[in-house]
């Protein structure tokens, strides 16, 4: 038989199972291509990102190119910048004059002079309100004091204010307004606190010539290593005093305090309340019972120390300087553990590198950073609380003031009906109210947040002071009543 005539027939419709196969295989080579290709852009991406990883990882172990030596004797931030590019460009910004509701200033033109040869400055706050013209009659204070600028101007408007013309200053004044490690350290010999005792007595203008730059790199950063410290002979010797008391004998702030403290302390070595003491104009802060406003009125009290003679009722008074440190003190953020850099130097990411924003500014023109990193809260409810405290804070200065020019205007009118010294400078006396209540108020104008630092203690000084200028009243009252007594009585 034939091959045909054995062969098995095939079914018409029999399925053609390789042209069913090709479709799957096409899709199945699809299928792995698209594997292959996401894998490679996988593996691209992760390599990419581990590459990137790395390079930050090399950043962050060299956060500085180290174009120039700093050296102990650099002074020039400019200089410092050319390693730290991003730290400077923030300190250049603190030239900036922006306001919020009760500080900083808008610039005020004016007409330049040989004596003074700025052309724009801070508005006059004595002139913003005559009432502290009355709290400081016959002190310099009383002619010049305007809203507070950036530490760009820090110099130059110490330089150039009026208070110069008045009254001659001592050399001591630059110990918070310039860059005065180097100079300390020249005038020394080396020796910061020699250097400080020297500069101190002189005429401001003669001290001035040593000192070229404001507030500066060197005045917070040792150059080699970036550290923290404090450089201010006033603060060393201040803040020692303090621990003294605390139980902290032979405390060394560069040696015994945390970085976390050193944060704050480098803003405190010059935000605080001061005196120049004696023929030498040693520049003291008055800590030595501590931080408190009783704690240093009853300082000055033991030291028998006035800042002059108020020209319109005689009282031996005392002019409270810019007292943040010891008000922050008081305050919640302190007691949480808050330093001034974290609200007024807040970290910022720029690249791979995290650093303090050395454009240091009020909170208030940067609630993201300064505020809404530890309170999750919206920027309109943050600032809305603010505002609250600073408002309260403010009335209370009002009526506090109001009623210290109350106490001012009737003291003057007992000397002119004939009250004595002697009266007036009893013990509990008026004019020992009025310096009480006259230095709380003093301690509340002249810091630097309207109160926002400590609200509670804040109004506590407002309210105290308050009473104790009402209390002066009272006591001029009585004088008066004993004089028309004895106007009254028969005579002999």
């Amino acid at each position: 038989m034939s091959d045909e005539t054995n062969a098995t027939p095939e079914p018409e419709d029999a399925p053609d199972t390789a042209a069913a196969d090709r479709p799957r295989r096409g899709a199945g080579v699809a299928i792995l291509l698209a594997v292959v290709l996401v894998t490679a852009g996988l593996t691209a991406g992760i390599a990419a990102l581990l590459i990137n990883i790395q390079g930050k990882k090399v950043e962050e172990k060299n956060p500085f190119f180290r174009v120039v030596e700093l050296t102990d004797d650099t002074e020039d931030p400019a200089v410092w910048g050319q390693n730290f590019p991003l730290q400077y460009d923030g300190y250049r910004r603190t030239s900036e004059m922006r306001k919020t509701r009760f500080g900083g200033s808008e610039s005020v033109r004016r007409v330049p002079t040989k004596d003074d040869p700025r052309e724009y400055v801070a508005g006059s706050k004595i002139d913003a309100d005559p009432r502290l013209k009355t709290m400081w009659a016959g002190y310099a204070f009383a002619v010049d004091y305007r809203e507070r600028r950036g530490h760009a101007y820090m110099l130059e408007d110490q330089r150039y204010t009026q208070r110069q013309v008045v009254k001659q200053q001592p050399g001591t004044c630059l110990h918070c307004h310039g860059s005065m490690y180097v100079p300390y350290k020249t005038a020394g010999n080396g020796d910061i606190i020699k250097g400080f005792e020297k500069l101190n007595p002189m005429k401001y203008q003669d001290a001035a010539k040593s000192v070229k730059h404001p507030i500066s790199c060197i005045d917070c950063h040792e150059p080699a290593t970036m550290q923290l410290r404090v450089t201010r002979p006033g603060f060393i010797e201040g803040i020692r005093a303090l621990k003294a008391k605390e139980g902290h004998a032979n405390y060394d702030v560069n040696r015994d305090a945390t970085r976390q403290e050193m944060r704050s302390y480098v803003c405190g070595q010059c935000h605080v309340e001061y005196y120049f003491k004696g023929e030498e104009k040693r520049l003291v802060y008055p800590w030595r019972n501590g931080l408190k406003a009783e704690e240093m009125l009853a300082y000055y009290d033991a030291e028998g120390f006035r800042d002059w003679t108020h020209k319109e009722t005689g009282a031996p008074v005392l002019k409270a300087q810019h007292p943040e440190f010891e008000t922050w003190s008081q305050g919640t953020h302190a007691k949480a553990g808050v330093a001034c850099a974290d609200c007024h130097m807040p970290y910022a990411r720029v690249g791979a590198h995290k650093i303090s924003d050395h454009h240091v500014q009020s909170p208030l023109l940067n609630i993201n950073h300064a505020c809404q990193t530890c309170h999750k809260a919206d920027e309109a409810d943050l600032k809305a609380r603010v505002d609250l405290i600073q408002d309260r804070t403010k009335q209370l200065e009002d009526i506090a003031l109001d009623a210290l020019s109350d106490l001012i205007a009737d003291i003057k009118a007992a000397r002119a009906a004939g009250a004595t010294d002697a009266q007036l400078g009893a013990k509990d006396g008026p004019w020992a109210y009025q310096r009480r209540g006259q230095y709380f108020i003093d301690l509340v104008c002249s810091e630097n947040s309207m109160g926002f630092h400590a609200p509670q203690e804040s109004a506590r000084m407002l309210a105290q002071a308050i009473d104790w200028l009402r209390r002066g009243q009272k006591a001029v009252l009585q004088l008066d009543r004993t004089a028309a007594t004895v106007a009254a009585a028969p005579k002999s």
